[in-house]
């Protein structure tokens, strides 16, 4: 499946073979230089969990439950956790 979703400016590809959807932006760090994802780009990805909520993204059906994650290297994956079926 070929799924592209773009929130807030981002592109976020699906990833079927992993089920996620991921966008790569910059490295920020804290305070103990410990790397952190781009706030725009984390806001992106929580907008995008709740639009696969909403059932906002096809082919994910209403429901579809995700979470962000902070890979590396400015990588964000939002993490398909559970799909609503229609039976």
């Amino acid at each position: 499946m070929s799924d592209v979703q773009r929130v807030n400016g981002y592109t976020f590809e699906y990833i079927d073979e992993h089920d996620f959807y991921e966008c790569r932006g910059e490295v920020y760090y804290d305070d103990e230089h410990d790397p952190l994802p781009e706030p725009g780009l984390w806001r992106a990805a929580h907008m995008l969990c709740e639009n696969l909520k909403n059932g906002e993204c096809y082919p994910h059906p209403k429901g579809t439950i995700a979470e962000p994650e902070y890979s590396e290297k400015g990588w964000v994956e939002v993490v398909i956790l559970k799909q609503q079926t229609n039976e």
